[in-house]
């Protein structure tokens, strides 16, 4: 199968840098975050829309970063 309808946005998120990518196989939408420095993956999620698979990665992005402690 190939990703239909990729898509890759840049944000701030709870004050960290955040790389939003999001692909479509098949029927669903995958959508994963990472932190734009060293690319590990903050978050995952599917779903039948883009929009509801990015709305779902940002929340557990958002939940995740925001307790994490910066040094």
């Amino acid at each position: 199968m190939k990703a239909e309808h990729y898509r890759e946005r840049r944000l701030e998120v709870a004050g960290w840098p955040l790389r939003l990518t999001s692909y479509k196989i098949g029927d669903l939408f995958h959508c994963h975050a990472d932190n734009v420095s060293p690319g590990a993956n903050v978050a995952r999620a599917s779903a039948p829309t883009q929009e509801e698979a990015e709305r779902r990665a940002l929340e557990k992005a958002q939940e995740r970063l925001a307790s994490t402690r910066r040094r």
